[in-house]
């Protein structure tokens, strides 16, 4: 294992087909050379450093082009990588399948554990060289969808900013200010709809494409298959959907008309949902380098391997969070295996959502720490939806500290966050949803697939109120979820976590430090285990079985009565 290192001194050699393809020639050999399972499972170990370097080539390579999207040499790296990927996933499945076919594989699962053989079976459905042209495509159009969201240059209020930079507005506690941020915003989604729309056309017939190349009726099979989901299949989601429109929806509608209350208003618009009551939402009253300070206090607080974690991060220049022209937006971590290293990506806006997002990057980026010590490259992040408890518990176990980001104002964020969190819930299943019926019908037209929206909207979102917002009014919200565009299917692993983060912050209420243990115990498992099994073993009960959401539904509407 690798002592950590700073992000100036991470570097890594761009590969070339030809020298990859001999290193995986040489693993081979020395596979089908190896007379017994200790020589077979060093070949693994070879492998497995090859994967980690390949992988930290690619992501550092990504992340410099979302650090600055009008970079002409990180933007032909890019490409790059994009074009060589597909060619590195056909070695890569090759010598999967031949590992899948060892003799020894029951020697081997017990060395590296049976979750990466489950893994690679998914992985061996998932690709053929018939389609590397259209991987390299797909790759090609999701960027271009990013760089689209990266050039907003958007005037409000005698300044310029992107849309990053706009969230301030839209949250303030003056409508009129609320109401005309949304304007400035949808505005450039409705100068620019052509190309969105027809961006998703692409992509969506690209993607049916590819699953039928590969034998599947349509992609949803292979969008399942390509998000490695081993233990649950279409079935469990849709028994999950509809539990969040039995259990959620009536919460959530309730929550609406308290909202309404509290803002003194007949009717809370589009523009209003993201203010909690009548003095805006809070803010964290520091810039980025108090905030900083603020949160090692907070990890020290909480833990020693949180502080101590931490601590390392920024020491070892690992964070990049604030806003700036060209950066991309959103939030994310990745990491570096041959580094043991993970990095966070935000952008700070002076907003509440600074917390939130740097609080579940956070979660990601410890939990990589704490796995980085696992067997094989596969077990360093688990498959997404598991990935995300880590993320959005941590939000929730970070609740008690948060007087030290917004003082006084502490107690109202954590309502408008609990708050948020049922809201999500209902948003976040009607964008699953809604990719399952695009991808059922990947002829339909753009207007078609506004109408999906809309009937997604009815179903899970029955308070949605959009005003004026005519682009809103006619379907057009989905398209500035880059998840939609870039990762379908990842979409409702947010809910799926936040299902068990919610029945974290349960026990949390009742023995903290034993919840605690048990966050950092998950963490510890990686991707060691399928999701079920992860959920199972911190003692929670899974999404798609009944119970799930009771308890959490009914401790969330007595919480937030009790103030």
């Amino acid at each position: 294992m690798q002592a950590s290192v700073d992000y100036a001194d991470i570097t890594a050699e761009t590969p070339t087909l030809s020298t990859v393809t001999a290193e995986y020639q040489v693993i081979q050999m020395q596979f089908n050379q190896a007379q017994t399972s200790e020589q077979r499972k060093s070949v693994i170990e070879q492998w497995d450093a090859l994967r980690r370097r390949l992988d930290t080539w690619k992501e550092l390579t990504r992340l410099h082009f979302h650090q600055d999207t009008q970079n002409p040499e990180y933007k032909t790296a890019l490409d790059y990588c994009n074009e060589l990927l597909p060619s590195l996933t056909a070695l890569e499945v090759d010598l999967k399948r031949q590992l899948l076919n060892s003799p020894d594989r029951t020697e081997l699962e017990k060395s590296f554990g049976r979750q990466a053989f489950l893994l690679w079976e998914a992985d061996i459905t998932t690709f053929e060289s018939t389609i590397a042209a259209d991987l390299v495509e797909e790759s090609k159009l999701s960027n271009e969808y990013t760089e689209l969201i990266a050039s907003a240059k958007l005037e409000f209020q005698g300044e310029q900013v992107n849309l990053s930079g706009l969230q301030p507005y839209m949250q303030s506690k003056d409508r009129d200010v609320r109401q005309q941020a949304e304007h400035c915003r949808w505005q450039f989604f409705e100068q620019n709809q052509d190309r969105f729309d027809q961006l998703f056309d692409r992509l969506v017939k690209l993607r049916d494409r590819m699953a039928k190349k590969l034998g599947y009726e349509n992609y949803i099979a292979l969008g399942y298959r390509r998000m490695r989901r081993v233990d649950y299949d279409q079935t469990d989601v849709e028994y999950y959907r509809d539990q969040v429109v039995q259990q959620v929806v009536p919460l959530a509608i309730e929550l609406i008309g308290q909202q309404a209350q509290r803002l003194n208003l007949d009717s809370v618009y589009f523009w209003d949902e993201s203010v909690f009551d009548a003095e805006g939402s809070p803010a964290p009253i520091g810039d980025h380098d108090w905030m900083l300070q603020r949160a090692q206090e907070m990890f020290d607080a909480m833990h020693p391997s949180l502080g101590g974690f931490f601590k390392m991060m920024v020491e070892r220049h690992l964070l990049d969070l604030q806003n700036r022209p060209g950066k991309a937006g959103g939030g994310f971590c990745t990491s570096f295996p041959s580094y043991d290293t993970p990095y966070v990506f935000a952008n700070f806006n002076g907003t509440k959502n600074d917390v939130q997002v740097f609080a579940h990057e956070m979660g990601h980026a410890f939990q990589m720490w704490r796995s980085r010590h696992l067997p094989v490259f596969d077990y360093l992040w688990p498959t997404l939806e598991s990935c995300e408890i880590h993320s959005m518990s941590l939000e929730f176990l970070t609740r008690w500290q948060m007087e030290k980001f917004f003082g006084e104002q502490a107690k109202r964020f954590r309502r408008q966050h609990l708050a948020w969190s049922i809201l999500f819930l209902p948003y976040g299943v009607a964008v699953d949803h809604f990719q399952h019926l695009v991808y059922a019908n990947p002829e339909a037209t753009p207007q078609e697939r506004h109408q999906m929206w809309q009937q997604m909207e009815a179903r899970y979102l029955p308070w949605r109120n959009y005003g004026d917002l005519k682009y809103l009014s006619k379907g057009g919200l989905w398209q500035d979820k880059q998840h939609i565009y870039c990762s379908p299917f990842y979409y409702i692993d947010y809910t799926l976590a936040l299902c068990c983060a919610l029945q974290f912050w349960v026990k949390a209420e009742e023995d903290y430090e034993k919840t605690l243990a048990e966050y950092i115990a998950l963490c510890d498992r990686g991707g060691s285990a399928s999701f079920r099994e992860l959920v199972r073993s911190a003692n929670l009960i899974c999404p798609f079985e009944p119970g799930a959401l009771t308890q959490v539904v009914e401790k969330v509407r007595s919480s937030l009565k009790a103030g």
